[in-house]
């Protein structure tokens, strides 16, 4: 759907909140586990509001059009401490394309996102079409933050979330604890998970 060049793949990984952290590994999993049950992987958008990710999907022609829509939904919704946006696309490195599922997010009032991914790779056809998914997701780089003029207020209600339609909730309580916990995290850091 989209691509992100990457000129050097990044050896240290800087420091990013918590909460960015915590939405964009949730955001990553959930487009993981749609890949490999062989659904196709619409973007979406991860929102944490409060103590819920709230996950709305942007369906397009190409890819102008997801990123459109993406942006439209983190820039109207209100309350929001951090958010993803997940799709299946590819990084461009000095040795070639390589397939990626990708998700790339920011937080309130911050210059710039940040954007981690897990390559993958397919094989098979009909019945026997497999993909394979690299277990550790690897930190791609910096990214647009679509929160970048937006004002985080904390305790602010969900029910004054100005996204135009949040379809969905995750009922993954694990997905709740890990937001909520990481919005506590006095650290900050960004999980080992990261590096190389």
């Amino acid at each position: 759907m989209a691509d992100r060049t990457i000129d050097e793949m990044p050896t240290n990984v800087p420091e990013f909140e918590g909460i960015l952290e915590a939405v964009l590994l949730q955001a990553l999993d959930v487009g993981r586990e749609k890949m490999e049950s062989g659904e196709e992987l619409v973007p979406f958008t991860a929102l944490a509001i409060g103590d819920k990710l709230v996950i709305e999907t942007h369906p397009g022609d190409d890819a102008e059009q997801c990123f459109a829509a993406a942006q439209h939904t983190v820039q109207n919704v209100r309350g929001a401490a951090a958010y993803a946006f997940c799709y299946d696309g590819y990084v461009e490195t000095n040795t070639g394309e390589l397939d990626a599922i990708i998700a790339e997010g920011g937080v309130p009032g911050a210059m710039e996102g940040h954007a981690i991914g897990c390559l993958y790779t397919t094989e098979g056809e009909g019945d026997n079409f497999k993909v394979k998914m690299d277990e550790r997701p690897l930190y791609i780089g910096t990214a647009p933050n679509f929160m970048e003029f937006a004002l985080y207020v904390e305790g602010e209600d969900e029910d004054d979330v100005g996204s135009e339609s949040a379809e969905e909730e995750t009922d993954d309580a694990q997905a709740d604890d890990e937001v909520a916990s990481s919005q506590d995290d006095e650290a900050d850091e960004p999980s080992d998970e990261f590096s190389d």
